[in-house]
């Protein structure tokens, strides 16, 4: 069966192969499930619920990936994309997290139709690569000030806005200790890393007294305070069309390096650059946000830590399927996972917004018309505390930016669109 499935011969692996990969992809992923229920619960959002329904969307996105499209890409709770859903669409903006999972839910039929339609490769082809790159940085940086924040590093100031906390404060101390274990760990070759920097930080909460022992093993607390409590009525309120747009936009773009990224570290292009079955693939994307969404968890997206599980031996979608399990797995992890601090996973922000800015080095510096947009959406991005008011700040400024320069030979109808869009957001609210 397994090979009739994942042709495992044809790929030159085998089970053992495929099972290291894909627990070393789990190992590079698995902090989500202790980063995930404690961003949504900022939502107002149930941590037990939030717990479950990140375990499951994570393992049914990797069964559909893996049985589907058979590649071994791993899927879960996006981070960024969580941190939009409550800080930006439930904190700032005021809606209930009932009506951001319709957001999300919306956002994934959308998705999905692009998918099956095959129009995708011109929404991306027509956004500009310095936007997209600095989209990406900003988010990043974004999910440091989170970080920071939490572990009250940076805090509010009446004079400056912000300004630096008590760095001597334990919940800081630890903050940091946990981001140079990772860093350490990470240029050590250890996959597990950034699991092992929250856990580790949680073990010293303990012993601190800070932390309260709960237990580890228990089985999965209630799903159903987040089960199918979707405002789909309330998302379809023309007020949410930016929010809509801005989970499709993250995530489509996200998706798209992603998959494109692990074809490259596995060798699955054909010979004209393209990835085989990525109507496949996009579809167990977009079909697990979908699934996610009614679990009652934020956009559900590919990883880009599946390049760990390629390295070390993945080439079938029997990796994934392998990811999936271990996430099911983590279903009797939830005391634990309830233990964990803020200030355990603030270093793991900190060390996900160094891999997401990491593709500024590609951004062309010298032509100001491409780089001045890019450092609009990073400035903006994380001093808005808005990942949408960055993302329409960037269009808007790429447009008049190439407009005025008599570069308009350079911009898509999409960018010009997109623009006037957020111009008349901005206008009319």
């Amino acid at each position: 069966m397994l090979e009739k499935l994942f042709k495992l011969k044809e790929n030159h692996t085998s089970l053992k192969q495929e099972a290291v990969a894909g627990g070393t992809t789990f190992l590079t992923m698995a902090y989500i499930i202790f980063v995930n229920p404690m961003m949504l619960a900022d939502a107002g959002m149930d941590h037990g619920a939030v717990f479950v329904a990140t375990c499951l969307a994570a393992a049914i996105g990797c069964l559909i990936m893996g049985i589907v499209a058979n590649y071994p890409i791993a899927l879960a709770p996006g981070m960024g994309l969580n941190a939009f859903f409550t800080y930006t669409v439930v904190g700032e903006m005021g809606y209930t997290w009932e009506t951001a999972l319709g957001a999300v839910f919306l956002s994934g039929i959308c998705f999905l139709v692009l998918s099956l339609v095959r129009i995708r490769e011109w929404i991306v082809n027509s956004i500009p690569m310095s936007l997209r790159l600095g989209i990406a940085a900003g988010i990043g940086l974004f999910l440091a000030l989170i970080g920071l924040k939490s572990a009250g590093i940076v805090v509010a100031s009446p004079t400056t806005l912000v300004t630096m906390g008590d760095i001597t404060a334990f919940p800081a101390v630890m903050a940091a200790l946990g981001f140079f274990l990772i860093i350490a760990m990470v240029q050590r070759g250890m996959k597990s890393a950034v699991v092992v920097s929250i856990l580790s930080i949680t073990l010293l909460g303990l012993l601190f007294g800070d932390v309260q022992y709960t237990g580890v093993l228990a089985m999965p607390p209630s799903i159903m305070p987040t089960f199918m409590q979707m405002d789909l009525a309330g998302a379809l309120d023309i007020s949410m069309l930016s929010v809509v747009f801005a989970f499709l936009f993250v995530d489509l773009f996200g998706t798209s390096g992603t998959l494109v990224a692990v074809a490259q570290r596995g060798g699955f292009l054909d010979d004209k650059g393209r990835l085989p079955r990525l109507k496949r693939a996009l579809t167990a994307d977009s079909t697990a946000t979908i699934v996610g969404a009614m679990l009652g968890t934020s956009t559900t997206t590919s990883y880009m830590e599946s390049t760990a599980g390629v390295s070390a031996g993945g080439r079938t979608g029997l990796t994934a399927v392998v990811v999936g399990f271990l996430f099911l797995l983590s279903l009797f992890i939830s005391p634990l996972a309830s233990m964990v601090p803020a200030y355990a996973t603030a270093g793991t922000l900190f060390y996900v917004a160094i891999l997401m800015m990491s593709g500024l080095m590609h951004v062309e510096w010298e032509d100001l018309t491409e780089a001045a947009p890019v450092v609009v959406v990073c400035i903006l991005m994380p001093l808005t505390f808005s990942i949408a008011t960055g993302i329409a700040m960037g269009f808007i400024s790429y447009a008049v930016i190439k407009l005025i320069s008599g570069r308009y030979k350079d911009l898509s109808v999409g960018v010009v669109v997109l623009a006037a869009l957020f111009i008349a957001k901005f206008i009319y609210g």
